[in-house]
């Protein structure tokens, strides 16, 4: 048991100590193992987990759905344009109203950067708020389901993928990883996964290469503070412009696009001022550049230099697939067929990081109440 979960937010992966992301982890192997075993993790007989989604979502919104179900909640959305936030509902009333009988909120919002992070802080603080006022009975947990930033659930995932392809946290001291910007024909994709993964990866003693072309620059302060958790943990972070060489002898390969951060800074304007043609343009000046770095593609020829050729690779999904779904792309079809497998396995984690957020939220004694559940051998489904 950590200090660092029970009534506290999952905002930001590098805000809590190993000690808690380890006992996520823990708790999520857990759950997967009770589920595996036809015993029924549910630990609440009611209450809300809410999603609020302000960018699309696929894996992400069904594994928070999925997460919720599994420990007995029931899931309800909050569409922006069909609630009173769409005739100017402040976010403090907005908070308040949602959460009379709610445990956990999940908030995705990345499409303004210096905005959805501070979006989920400003709603913990109006829960905090009518909790204190005696409005709601409890304070639910906000889980960061992707913002500006980071994106936990994603890289919290991905660390405990790792942990299985290599047995435990330990052997990951050591390991290479490149993570690399790749060519995309779409643009505007966050920033959030690159920095997740540099800011989780480089507290586990691993060579991090992040790689990207000239001009794709993360936040300095993630990509700084990469650098100092590497140098405390005995690890490597280093930033290469030449996707190659990040490639050469690394263990594991992460090849996914995101856009510069003069863009999404530029996006951000003008989204806010609701500028639909200037988006155009800058859409269309996106993909012009671009389009000089189709070479930043995760192909087999690249493969080859990493260890043994043999690397795992690794994407958050969907993967712009070159010759599938679009016709040059991060990565070549061949090498996304042949760890198609290992790719989906790798998404079927998030369902459980995402549910032990919300146990470790809830439950003080993560660890007894796990106890009980299996002690109860409830069948999750009647065998014949």
């Amino acid at each position: 048991m950590t200090e660092g979960l029970f009534h506290k937010d999952f905002l930001l992966t590098w805000e809590k100590s190993i000690e808690d992301i380890k006992e996520v982890l823990l708790v999520a192997e857990t759950l997967k193992s009770l589920r595996d075993r036809n015993i029924s993790p549910r630990c609440f007989d009611s209450g809300l987990a809410i999603s609020q989604f302000r960018d699309n979502s696929t894996r992400t919104r069904f594994s928070f759905a999925s997460a919720a179900n599994l420990l007995g909640l029931t899931v309800q959305d909050l569409d922006e344009g069909k609630s009173q936030i769409a005739h100017g509902e402040t976010v403090r009333e907005t908070a308040a109203m949602i959460s009379f009988l709610s445990d956990v909120i999940g908030i995705r919002d990345d499409m303004f950067l210096g905005e959805g992070n501070k979006y989920m802080r400003e709603v913990g603080k109006a829960l905090d708020e009518a909790f204190h006022d005696g409005v709601l009975p409890q304070r639910p947990g906000i889980i960061n389901l992707q913002c500006d930033i980071d994106h936990p659930t994603q890289s919290m995932a991905d660390l405990l993928h790792l942990k299985s392809v290599f047995g435990s946290l330990s052997n990951l001291k050591g390991k290479k990883i490149a993570m690399t910007w790749a060519y995309s024909p779409s643009y505007g994709k966050p920033l959030s996964v690159p920095q997740g993964i540099i800011g989780l990866l480089t507290r586990f003693g691993m060579q991090v290469d992040l790689a990207f072309p000239d001009g794709y620059e993360l936040i300095p302060e993630v990509v700084e503070l990469a650098a100092s958790q590497a140098n405390k943990t005995g690890g490597q972070f280093r930033v290469v412009h030449d996707m190659a060489e990040a490639f050469h002898d690394a263990d594991i390969v992460y090849p996914k696009s995101w856009a510069p951060l003069r863009v999404m800074q530029k996006r951000t304007g003008l989204l806010r001022a609701d500028d639909y043609e200037g988006l155009k343009v800058l859409e269309r000046e996106c993909l012009v550049n671009n389009a000089k770095f189709k070479g930043w593609e995760c192909s087999e020829e690249k493969m080859k230099g990493t260890k043994e050729g043999k690397a795992l690779y690794m994407h958050c999904l969907p993967a712009d697939i070159s010759g599938v779904s679009c016709k040059e792309g991060e990565v070549a079809a061949s090498v996304f067929d042949r760890y198609r497998i290992a790719l989906y396995k790798q998404a079927g984690f998030k369902p459980y990081i995402i549910a032990a957020m919300m146990l470790t939220n809830r439950f003080e004694n993560p660890k007894e109440i796990l106890r009980k559940i299996a002690d109860r051998e409830v069948s999750r489904f009647v065998e014949t």
